[in-house]
């Protein structure tokens, strides 16, 4: 008996190729909530035609570069005390 690959499944004739599908790409959390919040923004991408993806990758950047941004914004701990 000889193995063969499966046949591709046709579309449902009520699918439409050509429309949003998701890319199930994997996000793993970080563990800071802003920034996985960010990320799960990127989920909106896979409703939305190709075109529409660009806006969310922006918004997305920009607050990944604003938390990165108040990073760099917080104070220096204190010095330790010359004895």
């Amino acid at each position: 008996m000889s193995e063969s690959a499966p046949e591709p499944v046709p579309p449902a004739p009520d699918s439409d190729p050509s429309a949003p599908a998701p890319l199930a790409v994997p996000r793993t959390p970080t563990g800071d909530a802003g920034v996985d919040a960010r990320l799960a923004r990127l989920a909106d991408a896979d409703h939305l035609p190709t075109d529409g993806h660009l806006g969310v990758y922006e918004d997305v950047h920009r607050g990944l570069r604003d938390a990165l941004d108040a990073l760099d914004a917080r104070p220096d701990p204190p010095a330790p005390a010359a004895r």
